[in-house]
């Protein structure tokens, strides 16, 4: 089935991103929050990423106009009737996740595909949300942030998924102009399952005092030529994102190096996220 009707899930950080890049590429999507002022808010974002890329010489103001024409803010979720592609980027909350999906299992035609744009939560636990018949259209796709500059796409496969739905979505993630990778439906997936024990190391380095978290995130910088320090990533993250990921890993495969270090579980409980809240292990300026 082509795929030329993008319904996007959540205006966030990432949803916003997902359907910036849905929209470039000639899709016609409609960008949904619950709350219509959210949902325009997602869809300025857009047209500000797209105004700072025609400054650039990146885009042309036709080029700019022609995307945000093609996005429509919405919070009207009977609109995912007419939608090929259902992307949901909601917060990583397994109850709030299912509870969205249940609506929208009511709502779309059958032969709509959907697709979860989490980045640790299990697809089988997931698509209980759905109907059966509608589970072999059910799939993980998680893009990376930020969504427009990151070029990967991380394919989670359920037990039910076809093969079908993995080709439709090979198909426009090329189209996107991204790499596909295909990971089981296993805690964390392959990137975070790689990346959330190196950040909890990191954390806890800092945790024991063997160095600051300057020194910290310099050596991985320097040392191991990593373009960002993992500290500095655990902030651009989120700091709540990364507990989220963190206990489901911990819970689900156990292993100390999994556990979430008491550092991260005691600034999340301050409220200090990270770059979204000026404070992590860094500061940040705010705007």
């Amino acid at each position: 089935m082509p795929i030329d009707r993008v319904f996007v899930a959540g205006a966030g950080l990432m949803g916003h991103g997902i359907g910036q890049v849905h929209a470039a590429i000639g899709k016609h999507v409609t960008l949904y929050e619950p709350d219509l002022a959210r949902a325009q808010a997602g869809r300025e974002r857009i047209a500000g990423n797209l105004d700072r890329a025609v400054a650039k010489g990146k885009l042309d103001s036709d080029q700019r106009d022609a995307i945000v024409g093609r996005i429509l803010a919405t919070d009207d979720l009977d609109l995912v009737r007419s939608a090929d592609l259902v992307v949901e980027a909601v917060f990583e909350d397994l109850e709030v996740k299912r509870g969205l999906w249940s609506k929208l299992d009511e709502r779309a035609s059958e032969a709509t595909i959907f697709a979860s744009n989490t980045s640790s939560i299990s697809i089988d636990r997931l698509a209980e949300a759905v109907s059966p018949a509608r589970r072999e259209r059910f799939v993980g796709m998680h893009f990376f942030s930020p969504v427009p500059v990151m070029p990967l796409v991380e394919l989670i496969r359920g037990s039910a998924t076809s093969d079908a739905t993995e080709a439709a979505i090979r198909e426009l993630t090329d189209a996107l102009g991204k790499k596909l990778i295909v990971s089981a439906d296993r805690p964390g997936f392959i990137v975070n399952r790689i990346l959330m024990p190196l950040l909890a190391e990191a954390m806890r380095t800092l945790e024991e005092g063997t160095g600051t978290a300057d020194d910290i995130d310099t050596g991985a910088r320097v040392g191991l030529n990593h373009p960002m320090g993992p500290l500095e990533l655990a902030d651009f993250i989120g700091l709540d994102v990364c507990l989220g990921v963190m206990n489901v890993l911990y819970e689900g495969i156990g292993g100390e190096h999994f556990k979430p270090p008491a550092i991260l579980e005691r600034l999340v409980a301050e409220g200090h996220l990270g770059q979204k809240t000026g404070r992590g292990f860094h500061t940040y300026p705010r705007s």
